[in-house]
């Protein structure tokens, strides 16, 4: 059988997968968050990769954050804070009774988010 040729054929090098299951997720990052990342990274003892540094700062990001609705001791102070400040920016020759509504109107917000935080406050009763 001369003449034959024998046909290889090349398999294609594959990625191996990645660990564990997840939604892989595509973030592009301008010089100024980018050199932020990469210098909160040198900082690291174990030096992660760009991707490992992300999912850090993204799960030290979501455990900081309030998992429940404020204290009445600290919405009590929130809203007395507000209230200081805000006698500071009303115009002190508006009529008393002018600037006591307009505070109100201000602390309490917008009909929409009065809407959202009645919501929000109803779900986490639950």
């Amino acid at each position: 059988m001369r003449g034959q040729s024998v046909i290889l054929q090349k398999t294609k090098k594959r990625r191996p997968s990645a660990p564990g299951k997840g939604e892989p997720i595509l973030v592009r990052l301008q010089r100024t968050p980018l050199a932020n990342l990469d210098h909160w990274i040198a900082r690291q003892e174990d030096r992660p990769s760009r991707p490992e540094a992300i999912r850090r700062l993204v799960e030290q990001a979501l455990a900081g954050s309030p998992s429940g609705p404020r204290s009445p001791t600290a919405r009590a102070k929130a809203a007395d804070l507000a209230s200081k400040r805000l006698d500071k920016l009303i115009d002190p020759a508006t009529p008393e009774d002018e600037r006591q509504r307009r505070k109100r109107r201000i602390l309490r917000g917008p009909g929409e988010f009065r809407e959202l935080r009645d919501k929000f406050r109803s779900t986490d009763k639950t």
